[in-house]
């Protein structure tokens, strides 16, 4: 589509603020909590400023509230937002589930926050993936642009499968730092998102219906096994969706795993989110360094992108999994997930994990030159030294 798109040097809560005007939010309810406050205070002077139409701001006395509120009014039929981050996003866990218990499609932007203690504002990536199973789909940011884009398409894909969706952006990295952010002419979003048209809604009196009512076990077992074939339904929502957002505005997603230079790969990275973008740049620095590498950006962590995994580890050597997380007793969750996905396949590539970035601990260049020298040593090698390597522990 020819379009002559809007530009502004924006910060990704700045994004995620406009991208919610864009997408003619309804209702949003919220918490203040560092550094997701910045997304709220922008949407408040929206609605304070009269730039938008038909919006009501709630404020509430916690995050666990404000997910109440967005649940409420997302049962009514509106269109509901809200944001938070780390201590926030735990303090709603339980209204998460229920969130997506009761099919409603509410958009959440987490901004990653390391969990206390000790206490911390900056960047990691335990919060949202410890609400893994909550039933939401999740989708990671590498930029501002993709915050914005994101918040729109999250929008299509949870209104068609019924489910709720997280887009989640790095705390600071991508927070709190300005760059060039493409944006929508609203006509045009307009025609790309248009207004939600629920199946059902407490506001039809005509037809009344009771929201999160007492089931039996043969009930609840039901409803369970209809939010995963609703997850596994998103796959395709999100192909379709990503490909029509690339057709209409020139930035394709029709992948859920963004490939960078794999082409003849002996071995990629990993990962999710901002990191990713250190991990493209390196990966340019290594190629003129006759290493053989690419980059695998996993957007969407749920639904997990196994088939688009397993059609990657046919065609490499090894596969250098990075996390900017940990689950205390196992390893870094992506690495879990992603070995979990590739068991029992005929895909066996050598796959290690790299702990990395904890608590928005730097993570540069010259790390994943050392990743990759490693990851060389051992697919030479092809013998497994260890399988969790934490970097910079001993700074």
């Amino acid at each position: 589509m020819d379009y002559k798109p809007i530009k502004k040097v924006i910060s990704g809560n700045y994004a995620a603020a406009y991208a919610a005007k864009h997408a003619r939010v309804e209702v949003v309810a919220a918490y203040p909590i560092t550094p997701q406050t910045s997304i709220i205070e922008k949407i408040s002077e929206f609605i304070a400023n009269g730039e938008v139409e038909n919006l009501q701001y709630v404020p509430v006395e916690s995050e666990h509230s404000a997910m109440a509120a967005c649940i409420g009014a997302s049962a009514t039929g509106a269109r509901a937002f809200t944001a938070t981050s780390a201590q926030g996003l735990a303090l709603m866990h339980e209204m998460l589930h229920w969130a997506s218990g009761a099919r409603l499609p509410i958009v959440m932007v987490d901004v990653n926050r390391a969990m206390a203690p000790p206490w911390s504002v900056w960047d990691d990536q335990t919060d949202s993936l410890a609400q893994r199973d909550t039933g939401w789909m999740q989708f990671y940011a590498e930029n501002n642009q993709e915050v914005y884009d994101g918040v729109l398409m999250a929008f299509k894909v949870a209104e068609t499968v019924n489910l709720p969706a997280m887009i989640v952006e790095s705390a600071f990295i991508l927070s709190h730092t300005y760059d060039v952010v493409e944006m929508i002419p609203q006509e045009l979003v307009d025609e790309f998102l248009p207004p939600r048209k629920p199946l059902y809604t407490l506001t039809d009196f005509d037809n009344p219906i009771a929201v999160g009512a007492l089931g039996t076990p043969a009930d609840y077992y039901e409803f369970r096994y209809k939010i995963e074939k609703a997850m596994e339904e998103a796959r395709e929502v999100i192909h379709k969706v990503g490909r029509e957002f690339g057709e209409k505005f020139g930035r394709d997603y029709s992948q859920m795993i963004e490939l960078y230079r794999t082409e003849d790969a002996e071995f990629v990275f990993m990962g999710l989110g901002s990191l990713m973008g250190t991990v493209k740049q390196a990966v340019d620095v290594l190629r003129s360094e006759g290493y053989k590498v690419g980059a695998a950006k996993v957007r969407w962590f749920r639904p997990f992108p196994k088939e688009e995994l397993y059609e990657l580890a046919k065609h490499v050597e090894g596969i250098a999994v990075l996390d900017r997380n940990f689950s205390f007793g196992q390893e870094g969750i992506l690495f879990n997930e992603a070995k979990g996905a590739l068991y029992n396949t005929d895909a066996k590539p050598i796959m290690k994990n790299y702990i990395v970035g904890l608590g928005g601990r730097d993570f540069t260049v010259s790390d994943v030159r050392k990743i990759a020298e490693n990851m060389k040593k051992i697919i030479e090698s092809r013998k497994l030294d260890r399988e969790i390597e934490w970097y910079h522990l001993k700074r």
